[in-house]
């Protein structure tokens, strides 16, 4: 049950994406977190001579706390599986799927996952976005085909926003990717080895979870569990179950997605990294919710078990509850 107790482990933190500083904060509250229940635990900060400073001072798991590319995309699960370090999280490949919204996307509707209507423009193509738009309609949602935390992403309701969206979603690398803005509740389910944990409600100040609403305190208000009927909320876990599965993601993940009035649910994405900060990150508040600590989470992910296998619940766990929820 504790493989790790007696290893050194180190947590890789930092990066190169445009996520480095919420990687940095993971970092810290990981490794915090597993000195705190008596592990060897380091931090490792990742640049680009990452593997020379692995072979000099060698470690025998890693505890991934990295996010976007070069983290979150496969590179770095690539670069332990050479120097034979075990790690937490998904695989290469399954890193790469979800991180490519694109082909995540393709996966979603090869699985029957409902996921919003789709097309993909090449960066810098402002002049082939209003032909490809063509009746596509208004608003849309625009991102970068490979960033995280809402990096690079805004929504449009006209071509002149669309235009201003493509220019900003093109800064970065890959393609553009403009998708039919669904309105509705934004719910997000957070898994742990494949299993559902719960579904936690966000409501944001602004038009949308972006990056402020996420990571600045009193920008978004939170609600476990989700405000849905109790049939509802058990469809919402089951869905995201499918979709967790589908790009193979294995390890502590989160699903994002979208449920309207009509009682639609559209999943956004799969994170194969999110957020383990211990007071903004969204699947800390879903394990507080469900009496269990942060520390335990990261016990958790690190050995590969259940919560329940690392401390008793608090209280009772929820399950399909959605009554009157509390904001955290």
């Amino acid at each position: 049950m504790t493989k790790y107790r007696e290893k050194r482990v180190g947590v890789l933190m930092g990066g190169l994406s445009a996520e480095r500083e919420i990687s940095l904060k993971t970092g810290e509250c990981v490794h915090r977190a597993l000195v705190s229940r008596g592990y060897d635990a380091v931090t490792v900060f990742v640049d680009r001579d990452i593997d020379k400073v692995l072979r000099q001072d060698p470690i025998d798991v890693a505890f991934i706390a990295l996010h976007g590319t070069y983290g979150e995309d496969g590179c770095i699960q690539g670069l332990l599986e050479l120097l034979g370090i075990p790690y937490t999280g998904s695989g290469v490949l399954a890193s790469a799927l979800a991180m490519d919204k694109v082909k995540a996307k393709e996966l979603f509707r090869l699985y029957n996952v409902p996921t919003p209507p789709y097309y993909v423009l090449e960066p810098d193509t402002l002049e082939e976005a209003e032909q490809a738009h063509g009746s596509f309609g208004f608003p849309v949602f625009i991102k970068p085909r490979s960033q995280g935390s809402s990096v690079g992403s805004s929504k449009a309701a006209s071509l002149t926003e669309l235009h201003a969206g493509v220019k900003l979603a093109s800064q970065f690398p890959g393609d553009v990717l403009v998708e039919r803005y669904i309105q509705g509740q934004e719910i997000q389910v957070g898994l742990l080895h494949g299993k559902p944990l719960g579904a936690i409600e966000i409501e944001p100040l602004g038009e949308f979870y972006d990056y402020q609403a996420k990571y600045q305190a009193g920008q978004s208000t939170y609600h476990f569990p989700a405000r849905v009927s109790p049939s509802r909320y058990q469809t919402l876990l089951d869905v995201a179950e499918k979709a967790n599965r589908s790009v193979g993601a294995i390890g502590a993940t989160r699903v994002d997605m979208m449920v309207t009035e009509g009682g639609n649910d559209y999943v956004l994405e799969v994170n194969t990294l999110p957020g383990l900060t211990s007071s903004a990150s969204l699947l800390p508040k879903i394990v507080r919710g469900l009496g269990y600590t942060f520390e335990d989470l990261c016990v958790a992910i690190l050995e590969g078990i259940p919560l329940s296998a690392v401390a008793p619940a608090v209280k009772p766990i929820p399950v399909g509850l959605a009554s009157t929820p509390s904001a955290a």
